[in-house]
């Protein structure tokens, strides 16, 4: 299986960002993962179009869903009613995780190919590809092998918006209400993926690289205009 990441995956996508660096005036890194990071967000764009739209349809059926559990207390009918009705909007919710998965091993990939840095070894280069003569690891004034707090928290902040324009909004518990596991399990998650994981964000984007901070900043600006695009689209 790791073979198989490294010969599929990894390779590809080390092989293009040296050729990027390769090609780009000055040997720039920054624009070689602007343009590497774009263009493997745009080879996803169908899977994660397919997968947000699949949200906002959720999203716009809650109404709906709080009726059935509202009226039908037994579990068994109220799942029943549930796929009923995503039978009628011709929704499938598992469709947009089984999407996402599909995605992991691909960016996983990108994230190790800026994980291990730029060395740059020519025992992983392909036949075709060559070592760039100039190496220019400068971006707006920043060195992409050290380490930047700007852009860490450039990263942890791009990456909070993301996540609140693309997760559900977590509404009030009405008072003397009391949820069941799933509705409480679901409530806390949501919350701690809003405000942890942007926090993590800073944190790992700040201890390994720049260039990791400048990979996370590109992708989650690109995937918020993805998310308002395809919102736009959706309401159409």
């Amino acid at each position: 299986m790791q073979t198989i990441f490294h010969n599929v995956f990894y390779l590809p996508m080390y092989n293009f960002l040296v050729f990027l660096v390769d090609i780009l005036p000055g040997g720039n890194i920054g624009l070689a993962v602007i343009i590497l990071t774009i263009i493997i967000k745009l080879a996803l764009f169908p899977l994660s179009q397919k997968s947000i739209t699949t949200q906002a349809k959720m999203r716009k059926i809650e109404p709906e869903m709080k009726k059935i559990k509202e009226k039908h207390k037994d579990q068994k009918e109220q799942a029943q009613k549930i796929m009923e009705l995503y039978k009628e909007h011709d929704l499938n919710p598992f469709s947009g995780c089984f999407l996402m998965l599909l995605q992991l091993p691909v960016i996983f990939a990108l994230y190790y190919v800026f994980l291990q840095g730029f060395k740059f070894d020519t025992a992983s280069l392909y036949s075709f590809v060559t070592l760039p003569e100039t190496i220019n690891s400068q971006f707006l004034g920043i060195d992409l092998f050290g380490k930047s707090v700007i852009l860490a928290l450039i990263a942890g902040a791009s990456q909070y918006y993301q996540l609140r324009y693309a997760m559900p909004a977590v509404t009030p518990v009405e008072k003397g209400k009391n949820l069941t596991f799933q509705e409480e399990f679901t409530r806390n998650m949501t919350l701690q993926m809003k405000y942890i994981f942007p926090v993590m964000v800073f944190f790992i984007a700040y201890t390994i690289s720049s260039a990791i901070a400048l990979y996370w900043i590109v992708s989650n600006l690109f995937a918020i205009a993805q998310e308002l695009y395809v919102r736009k689209q959706a309401a159409k």
